[in-house]
């Protein structure tokens, strides 16, 4: 009786684990099913979450504004930012476009002239000798240069179309990131609750908290870093236009993305330096005006950011900055946001740890 019995349990074990596997099996079915539906959607709606998170505020003083009337300033923020998204990438692809016609007839018609080198060019570390040689070739016969660095011209437009049509993606991902940060600033309250409740259930005691942080985190993420960066190449790029440095937009714009990216400036500044030094109708006091203003733009953003990342945060700059810089190794712009967020959690959880344990060690020294 008792074997009858040991048998019918182990099959009703049996078919226990059985179902339990087959349902796991379906759920996990279905869970990959719905990420695999959502996937290309993620990427925008995350961008959208740290836009919305980062514009919040400006947004609440609109909605002030306008008596708070949610859809009307939902409306009227999206179409700003949307104009400010749009407004430049027309400008500078028409000067593109124009640009690339007018030397192409240039070319046609004989008539492009290249002004010969300063014989200081010569002058320049490592590459002095060899720049001067194919910009005095350019300046002397253009078609014999074009022919020379044929190679070379090709693999610099292969991977300038590449960079224009990534630009182009990267475009249209912010147009689509920005109305949806449009809906999810309007439906503001919902999307709190709704994410607030979920990290309750995940964590009771800490969930709000780190929904808190996280938001925090992004804003410092925003102001310390793309709000530096945009600054410093300001800053960098008055300098430029104020003496006349050809492509002066596009000189700042490179710096913009080195100081998001983390990288040094100077990678920038110092060959336009060289640059002016090498003009003969340039002013020493300009000349010294000029490198002052760009050297002091270019430390400006290791001045700004201990002022500005962290602030009003329990999470040290440093845990942030790292975060953000090893994000951005890993997944790119958006790893900014995701690197710092996730180590701040880390550092958060770490604390926390720690302060637990030294809370029981506490209780069993009084009892």
């Amino acid at each position: 009786m008792s074997n009858q019995s040991e048998n019918t349990l182990n099959e009703q074990v049996e078919k226990n684990v059985i179902n339990i596997t087959v349902k796991l099996g379906v759920l996990l079915l279905l869970f990959y099913w719905c990420f695999s539906i959502i996937q290309p959607f993620i990427i925008p709606v995350v961008w959208a979450v740290v836009i919305a998170v980062s514009l919040y505020p400006l947004y609440q003083m609109m909605l002030g504004k306008l008596n708070g009337r949610r859809g009307l300033t939902g409306t009227i923020f999206t179409l700003v930012a949307l104009a400010l998204l749009l407004t430049p990438v027309f400008m500078l692809s028409g000067s593109m476009i124009e640009g690339a016609q007018s030397l192409s007839k240039a070319l046609e018609a004989g008539s492009l002239k290249v002004p010969p080198p300063s014989m200081d060019v010569k002058e320049w570390p490592l590459i002095g000798e060899k720049v001067y040689s194919a910009w005095y070739l350019a300046s002397a016969n253009i078609d014999e240069a074009i022919l020379k660095f044929t190679p070379q011209l090709k693999a610099m437009g292969k991977t300038v179309f590449s960079a224009v049509m990534g630009g182009g993606a990267g475009v249209l991902l912010f147009f689509i990131s920005i109305i949806i940060a449009g809906v999810l600033m309007v439906n503001a309250e919902g999307s709190i609750k709704a994410v607030q409740s979920l990290a309750s259930r995940l964590s009771p005691k800490h969930g709000v908290e780190f929904i808190t942080t996280s938001g925090a985190t992004i804003r410092s993420v925003a102001q310390g870093v793309i709000g530096i960066g945009i600054v410093q190449a300001t800053f960098v790029g008055l300098g430029f236009w104020a003496v006349d440095v050809p492509g002066a937009g596009l000189w700042a714009l490179l710096v913009l993305i080195l100081s998001i990216a983390q990288l040094p400036p100077f990678i920038v500044i110092l060959p336009v330096i060289i640059y002016v030094f090498s003009l003969e109708d340039i002013s020493t006091i300009t000349l010294v005006l000029f490198t002052v203003w760009s050297v002091f733009g270019g430390i400006l953003d290791g001045i700004l950011k201990p002022f500005v990342m962290g602030r009003g945060m329990d999470i040290p700059m440093l845990v942030i900055l790292l975060g953000a810089i090893g994000g951005m190794i890993m997944s790119g712009i958006l790893g900014l946001f995701t690197g710092a967020i996730v180590l701040a959690i880390g550092y958060m959880l770490y604390t926390h740890w720690l302060t637990d344990g030294e809370e029981v060690v506490e209780d069993k020294q009084e009892r």
